[in-house]
């Protein structure tokens, strides 16, 4: 009897230990371990806020002709890909071309919805795409950001003019090519 009685203390005491020590795993993984991992993702978010607030004032600005605001949220080695095959301008380039519509308060208004962010774990750059509305209906704006000193800047953002594909038939009819077959 006092054998199994030892036998059983030491069964229970062994259970005891191995529920402890799986309690202890989950109470470290829940209180240290977890909120450290979910820490690492709170730089990230920060970056998704700022370049979010980032491209939502770029396009306020081109809307009410603030052109310091506008090219200040570029970086210098900037490109601009315009809708026409032809706009494809480094920032100086840009700036040259839209100075009259921002002299004169002949802007564009792109409303941006639909916007995919991604930055990349390092923190340093990120890329985008948006559905925008605009004058020439509806198109998408896409980019790069990178992050500078001065904080986040767009490196790259490229308008394109989306045509439904049941109307791309009309839409190269309407530009001269004939459709290849």
């Amino acid at each position: 009897m006092c054998f199994v009685v030892k036998n059983l203390r030491l069964k229970i005491l062994l259970s005891l230990n191995y529920t402890s020590s799986i309690r202890m795993r989950i109470f470290l993984f829940l209180f240290l371990i977890a909120p450290i991992a979910g820490m690492a993702q709170i730089p990230i978010l920060d970056a998704r806020k700022e370049v979010t607030k980032l491209l939502d004032e770029w396009h306020v600005a081109a809307a009410e002709a603030n052109a310091e605001k506008y090219f200040g949220s570029m970086t210098e080695k900037a490109r601009y890909l315009g809708t026409d095959a032809s706009e494809r301008w480094t920032k100086a380039e840009f700036m040259v071309y839209a100075k009259d519509a921002f002299e004169h308060k002949r802007t564009w208004a792109f409303v941006p919805s639909k916007r995919k962010l991604i930055i990349e774990k390092g923190i340093k750059f990120g890329w985008f795409d948006e559905q925008l509305e605009t004058w020439m209906g509806p198109c998408r704006g896409s980019g790069v950001v990178v992050k500078t000193e001065e904080g986040w800047k767009i490196e790259q953002y490229c308008v394109t003019i989306l045509v439904p594909n049941d109307k791309v038939n009309t839409y190269l009819e309407l530009i001269g090519i004939a459709r290849k077959e």
